[in-house]
């Protein structure tokens, strides 16, 4: 690879991450600091609203996202600490943590009909995480529909068998299963037809062009049609102007996210309705 190639600069940015936190703590476990982190509370959740562009409710579907705490509250972005995660081959344990404070919240109580959890490469090949989800949901007491996971598209490419296994699952025990950033990457529609989500999120770098690109809008327009078919409802991410969702609803989506829709907000927040 040469120097300019983009994944030779983030294996680059991975190691100096876990240069730094290894000499941070030089006379420790790293994969043992990162437990601790979870454990004390260095890491919060946001969430972010979803818009129908049709019907009721107005949101009926909200994103949860994880930050960590710095010092003074302020908040790393998952860029910065997702890499060290995936070095240790920790992030089911990332996960677990998510899904446990979301079934916290759906078992107080949460006006936000679903709640939607980013799961891993890693995770996907965890043959014990649906089970686990099963047990949360069992033991709070939740209903499954409450919960929805959000399988991304690199790796639905990287790892298709274990991808579908982990929706088929989820979507048996009641979930909801999501297709995030469609698009990006695929070069055919196989993997709509394969995966078998609920919702499909058509990428940012399609739907950003939008008001530019007449292809873009055939994109969109042409998911919209195949999700007809195969039963699924698609969603426009990266939403940030009032044109654009315009254009995004006139193409057939049935829902937006994005900074032009709402902004992240607290989980508990959100939850509890205060939109």
């Amino acid at each position: 690879m040469n120097s300019l190639d983009p994944a030779s600069h983030r294996a680059q940015d991975v190691e100096r991450l876990v240069g730094e936190l290894e000499r941070e703590f030089a006379e420790g476990d790293p994969a043992a600091r990162i437990r601790r982190a979870l454990e004390a509370g260095e890491f919060c959740l946001l969430a972010q609203p979803i818009l129908a562009l049709s019907g009721e409710p107005r949101y009926p579907i909200a994103e949860v996202l994880v930050r960590q705490l710095e010092e003074e509250l302020a908040m790393l972005p998952p860029g910065e600490f997702f890499p060290v995660f995936e070095h240790y081959g920790m992030m089911p344990q990332l996960d677990r943590w998510v899904v446990r404070e979301v079934v916290a919240v759906l078992a107080r109580g949460s006006r936000m009909p679903r709640l939607s959890v980013n799961v891993s490469g890693q995770t996907l090949a965890d043959a014990r995480f649906a089970a686990f989800v099963g047990e949360e949901i069992a033991r709070a007491g939740i209903a499954p529909q409450a919960l929805g996971f959000e399988v991304g598209e690199r790796d639905v490419l990287a790892r298709p068998a274990e991808a579908a296994r982990f929706v088929e699952a989820v979507r048996a025990l009641g979930c909801g299963a999501v297709f995030d950033g469609f698009g990006r990457l695929a070069t055919s529609f196989a993997p709509l037809k394969d995966l078998r989500a609920d919702l499909v999120k058509v990428d940012g770098a399609i739907v950003r062009r939008l008001r530019a690109s007449e292809t873009a809008r055939a994109r969109l327009a042409a998911v919209v049609r195949v999700g007809a078919i195969l039963g699924f409802e698609v969603l426009a991410e990266c939403v940030e102007d009032p044109e654009t969702l315009a254009l995004a609803r006139a193409a057939g989506a049935h829902y937006a996210q994005g900074f032009g829709v709402r902004l992240p907000a607290a989980l508990e927040a959100v939850a509890a309705g205060r939109l």
